[in-house]
């Protein structure tokens, strides 16, 4: 079974930067597409960005609210996901999950795999 583990959150202030990785053992992430969730408290789990599988076309897609801010790539070396943030706003805070399936999807119900998640907060 798949088993992903999210780290690299925490606090940090407004305009500032994070760097969330995915990752596993066991597994070639490469195989996989990798999808980046958030859930804010009485919030809806959303869709944050994915990247499709290295054996496609690697693409990557954004939330609207997030494009120009934030980047996902692969990290093979480290068989991990990366997800840069920058210019973070309050509004981005939330539990950060990765997850992963055969395909992209904006769709929270059609991925299989889940890691824990971790806590992302912006806040000065």
């Amino acid at each position: 079974q798949l088993q992903l583990v999210e780290s690299g959150g925490g606090l940090v202030q407004p305009g500032g930067s994070l760097r969330l990785s995915c990752a596993t053992s066991g597994f070639t992430l490469g195989y996989y597409a990798i999808g980046w969730f958030r859930q804010a408290p009485g919030k809806e789990r959303e869709g944050v960005s994915c990247i499709e599988v290295s054996s496609r076309d690697g693409s990557a897609t954004y939330l609207d609210s997030v494009k120009g801010r934030l980047s996902i790539a692969r990290d093979n070396a480290k068989n991990a996901v990366i997800l840069q943030m920058t210019s973070l706003k309050p509004e981005d805070t939330a539990i950060y999950y990765c997850a992963a399936d055969f395909r992209c999807s904006r769709w929270k119900n059609e991925y299989t795999y889940w890691g824990q998640g971790i806590q992302v907060t912006v806040s000065s």
